[in-house]
């Protein structure tokens, strides 16, 4: 049988009749073809609205099927108090580890419940470039490509400046060490490296900037930092002057370490340090990274095959036509007169290959100095590549 709508008209006449006959409403009730608890329900909504209570009503689920249980709901807003900078995609990833037995919501559904408890923070828009790929593309395996930079030094509450060392890795973004230190020098800076060569094994590429110790206006970009590299067998790599985005991941890092360790200041660079330390432990170890699809750093990266050697390997020119040795003041002689090279390779040899007449081309390891015509006192730089 259809079921009948009933209109305004037929219900205020129910409703009447009713008032009329409380004494019988069942009778009443079967007179109208309708059940009891719909003819008490227009009366009641008559009493307390009058006309208006008789009107349609849009149907009121009792249940949602698709609210969040309070369980995960809870464990999500721990999540996020204990890890204030992340999204919805670090939590929802991380949930299911921390919270066995609780099933992960959608991200969207996580970042609804952030900001209905106010806790969603939004971003600032950015302006959309077509992606680079170069020099980041070779990065893919670890060890490959380390990356290295001072995060920009800040202020400890006790009145010294902290200026981060950090090393990742590239492919995998494990964070190889974050150092607090007081100064940027050589005698600071390779003692560092040293230990993470030591500890994860020798990369085949670290790319920084061009400041120092890593990198200088001489032949080559060269500093004793990046000499002791290239005789490691490691080659260094300098991002292009005033463009952080190639060492984009890198700098991605930096951001995080701002936000997460390096607010409250600390009193001392001891207590910088434990704050880095735990950072470190918690990027590479629970946060989840996007780009390795919500594994953390520590599930991709190994130790480098390419072990810290116990002695510094000489460097050999097998096919180059000279080998000549820097002098103390960074240059070399040559038939009647000297060559500028570089101080950062004093007491260093160079290969030298002839080009044509006259003409020579300077290299220390891999690395291609520039050219020179005998006769001059300065090399040419050589040609950039193109990226």
């Amino acid at each position: 049988m259809p079921r009948r709508t009933w209109t305004m008209t037929d219900r205020t006449r129910f409703v009447v009749a009713a008032q009329a006959r409380h004494d019988n409403m069942a009778e009443l009730c079967r007179q109208y073809g309708v059940s009891r608890k719909t003819g008490y329900k227009w009366l009641a909504r008559f009493e307390a609205e009058g006309p208006a209570g008789l009107v349609d009503r849009p149907p009121v689920p009792q249940r949602c099927p698709h609210a969040l249980p309070a369980a995960v709901r809870e464990a999500l807003l721990a999540l996020r108090a204990a890890h204030p900078t992340w999204g919805p995609k670090k939590l929802r990833a991380r949930l299911p580890l921390a919270y066995p037995g609780l099933v992960a919501p959608a991200a969207s559904t996580v970042g609804d419940l952030l900001q209905t408890a106010g806790l969603a923070v939004p971003r600032r828009r950015r302006r959309h470039v077509p992606p680079r790929t170069a020099p980041l593309a070779h990065a893919v395996e670890p060890n490959r490509v380390w990356c290295a930079d001072f995060k920009g030094d800040f202020p400890l509450a006790g009145g010294a400046r902290c200026s981060p060392l950090t090393i990742t890795d590239a492919c995998s973004r494990y964070l190889l060490r974050c150092q607090a230190l007081l100064e940027t020098s050589l005698a600071q800076v390779q003692p560092l490296f040293e230990a993470t060569f030591r500890e994860w094994g020798l990369p085949e590429v670290i790319r920084t900037d061009n400041g120092p110790p890593f990198a200088s206006a001489g032949a080559g970009g060269l500093t004793r930092l990046s000499v002791w590299w290239v005789k490691l067998g490691v080659r260094p790599e300098r991002i292009d002057p005033g463009q952080p985005a190639q060492n984009g991941r890198h700098e991605r890092m930096h951001g995080t370490l701002k936000a997460e360790a390096c607010q409250p200041r600390q009193r001392s660079l001891r207590a910088q340090q434990r704050r880095f330390d735990e950072f470190r432990r918690v990027f590479n170890e629970e946060r989840p990274h996007e780009a390795l699809g919500q594994r953390p750093p520590a599930a991709l990266h190994v130790p480098s095959p390419r072990p810290f050697p116990d002695r510094l390997p000489e460097l050999v020119y097998p096919e180059a036509d000279a080998v000549r040795w820097v002098r103390p003041n960074g240059s070399l002689r040559w038939r009647n007169g000297e060559v500028y090279i570089t101080q950062a390779l004093a007491g260093e040899p160079v290969g030298l290959t002839q080009l044509g007449d006259r003409l020579w081309e300077v290299a220390f390891g891999p690395l291609v100095l520039g050219r020179f015509t005998e006769g001059s006192s300065r090399l040419t730089p050589p040609q950039p590549r193109p990226r």
